[in-house]
């Protein structure tokens, strides 16, 4: 193999509600003895899920198993409003995750739902994120995955509105509403898409990177919507060569000339280094950025209302002069990649 140059995609891997969740989950493992419960797989990466497997989290498909009393946390990509509620019902301390921009999508369903309009709701069948949101009102949400889907509605009467999944290409999403427009052409839309601002960042990196490159390699686990929609983007540049993978063991050792890589936005950089170490370009790694992200999102406020709690506690038996409180600065600077490393712990 004889990589000449990389070309390296930013921003790339983790975004905010990724980093929110990680360092939840992590807080929830420090706080409780095992085992803690998570709702789904906490993020689509199976590199995190092993990780946290080994600090003895139990990802569930069911919060019907979990134990009476026991801990629990909602995914990122937000939960039906039954599973919340039968979650809270088990006893035990309940630290929801999701990612607050799902949180707007299931917020603007149920505003429309409560307003009468049916709902074109573009995303994935099965996908965590798809099924929690249409939960919020299923009984006017349409799941859209073609313009054949939008045809089956065409006769519908009454206002209609338009949300999205936040996770898809941006190519899927503007191609199914801009035929939803000509189809209802009083639409409703939010001001701002759903598309997560994260999701249509890395797409446009990895468009910029994968011009003229000779093969594009797409790190992020088979199951996350956001990693798949960055392959089909690479495809879609002409590139001759684009590889999803989870890690290194399962890149090839014939590839040549000019690489361009990027990550999903739930995978560690860890795995980027090790990509990087690996093709060990001779011209070295370049990296070409579209935009900085610095934003932040706190964690959920269920945690910090414990962790709260906990610092009054100690305060009180440590008879400290002045009580703590939520340092959001530190927690700011605290990463999810280093809740990842085993020195954090």
């Amino acid at each position: 193999m004889k990589v000449d140059r990389v070309v390296l995609a930013a921003p790339r891997g983790f975004c905010a509600g990724v980093e929110k969740a990680i360092k939840a989950l992590d807080w929830m493992t420090r706080v409780f003895e095992p085992p803690v419960y998570c709702y789904h797989e906490i993020v689509h990466n199976q590199f995190v899920v092993d990780y946290f497997k080994s600090l003895g989290v139990v990802f569930i498909d069911d919060v019907d198993v979990v134990p009476p009393g026991a801990p629990v946390m909602l995914s990122a990509h937000g939960s039906p409003p039954q599973v919340i509620e039968a979650a809270r019902q088990s006893g035990g301390t309940v630290i929801d995750a999701v990612c607050p921009l799902v949180t707007k999508v299931h917020h603007e369903l149920k505003v429309r739902a409560q307003k009468g309009y049916t709902v074109l709701y573009v995303g994935h069948e099965g996908h965590e994120e798809a099924v929690g949101t249409m939960a919020v009102a299923p009984e006017v949400a349409h799941l859209i995955q073609s313009r054949e889907d939008i045809d089956a509605l065409a006769a519908q009467s009454g206002p209609v509105a338009l949300l999205s999944q936040t996770t898809l290409s941006l190519d899927e999403w503007q191609d199914l509403r801009e035929y939803a427009e000509v189809t209802f052409p009083d639409i409703w839309m939010p001001n701002h898409s759903d598309l997560c601002f994260a999701t249509t960042n890395r797409q446009a990196a990895l468009r910029e990177v994968a011009t003229g490159a000779d093969a594009v390699i797409v790190i992020g686990s088979a199951n996350s919507s956001n990693t798949v929609a960055l392959t089909k983007v690479a495809e879609a540049t002409g590139c001759p060569r684009v590889l999803r993978i989870n890690g290194t063991y399962e890149l090839p050792d014939d590839l040549s000339g000019t690489v361009a890589v990027t990550a999903g936005a739930s995978a560690p950089e860890s795995l980027v280094n090790d990509v990087l170490n690996f093709l060990d370009p001779t011209d070295g790694v370049t990296v070409k950025s579209v935009t900085v992200e610095d934003e932040y999102f706190p964690p959920p406020p269920e945690l910090r209302e414990m962790l709260k709690a906990i610092s009054a506690l100690v305060d009180l038996v440590l008879q400290t002069p002045e009580s703590s409180s939520f340092d959001g600065q530190a927690d700011r600077e605290f990463t999810a990649a280093q809740v990842l490393s085993a020195v954090s712990r």
